[in-house]
C-alpha cells in the first residue's frame, strides 16, 4: 500500500469512528444492569460530561487525516503512524455497538485501540498537527482501558468495585507516567490523561471516596511535574 492510499485510508477510518456515536446513540459509559455482579456506582468511571473530550478527538483526528493527504510534505511522519492508527480506527468503529451488549468483548477491543494510538502516537512525528490529535486520542484511550478493565473486574465478581478502581487508576498512572516519562514528549497525551482523572476525582468528590481523589491528584501533579521538568512538546516545534 503506497503512502498516499495508506493516508486516504485513515482519513475515511477517521470519518468513520466519528460517526460510530451517531449511529449508535452516543456512549456516556458502562451500565450496572450489563453485568452479573451489580454495585451502586463504579469508582473509576469518569462524569458523564467528561466523554466530551471525544468530540475534540473525533475532530481533531479527521482535520489531521485531511492535512496529511493534502499536504503529505508538512506531515511526513504520518504514515509511519498509519498501520497501528488504522487498526485502533477501525477496532473502534464498532466499539460503542459492542459495548452495549458485550462489556468484555469490547474491554479487549479498547486494549488494543489504546495500543494502537499510543503507537501511532511515537511514529508519528513531533510536528503539532499529528502530535495534538494523536496525544489526545492516546491519552484518553490509556484511561478509558483502565475504566473499562476495572468495571469488567467488578461486574463479574472477581474483585469489588473499590478494590478494582484502586489498582486500575495506579496501573492507568504507571503507564501512562512511563510513556510521558520516554521518547517525545506529548503535552496533549499527558492532558487527555489529566482530563480523565479530573473526571474521576468530580465522581467521587460527591461519594466522598478520599483515597481515590487523592490517587487522582497525585496523578495530575506527576503528570504536570513532567510538562516542568521537560518542557519541550509537539504543539511548540514545526
Amino acid at each position: 500500500m503506497n503512502n498516499q492510499v495508506r493516508r486516504f485510508a485513515v482519513l475515511l477510518l477517521s470519518i468513520a469512528f466519528a460517526l460510530s456515536p451517531v449511529l449508535a446513540s452516543g456512549f456516556g459509559g458502562f451500565y450496572p444492569e450489563s453485568f452479573p455482579v451489580q454495585v451502586e456506582r463504579w469508582p473509576l468511571q469518569p462524569v458523564g460530561w467528561a466523554f466530551s473530550i471525544w468530540g475534540m478527538i473525533y475532530l481533531s483526528l479527521i482535520l489531521a487525516s485531511t492535512w496529511a493527504l493534502a499536504r503529505p510534505a508538512d506531515m511526513p511522519g504520518w504514515h509511519r503512524a498509519a498501520w497501528p492508527l488504522g487498526i485502533s480506527l477501525a477496532v473502534g468503529i464498532p466499539w460503542i455497538e459492542v459495548a452495549t451488549s458485550a462489556p468484555v468483548v469490547s474491554t479487549v477491543m479498547i486494549l488494543v485501540m489504546a495500543v494502537g494510538a499510543v503507537l501511532a502516537m511515537q511514529r508519528a512525528g513531533l510536528g503539532w498537527r499529528e502530535g495534538v490529535p494523536l496525544g489526545l486520542y492516546a491519552g484518553w484511550l490509556t484511561a478509558a482501558s483502565g475504566v473499562a478493565v476495572s468495571i469488567v473486574l467488578t461486574g463479574y465478581g472477581v474483585l469489588d468495585a473499590q478494590s478494582a478502581a484502586v489498582l486500575m487508576i495506579v496501573a492507568v498512572l504507571a503507564v501512562a507516567l512511563t510513556i510521558s516519562a520516554r521518547g517525545p514528549v506529548n503535552w496533549a497525551y499527558r492532558a487527555a490523561v489529566s482530563w480523565a482523572l479530573f473526571g474521576i476525582i468530580v465522581v467521587n468528590a460527591s461519594a466522598r471516596d478520599w483515597l481515590m481523589i487523592l490517587i487522582c491528584t497525585a496523578g495530575i501533579a506527576a503528570l504536570g511535574a513532567l510538562s516542568w521538568l521537560r518542557p519541550t512538546t509537539p504543539a511548540s516545534l514545526p
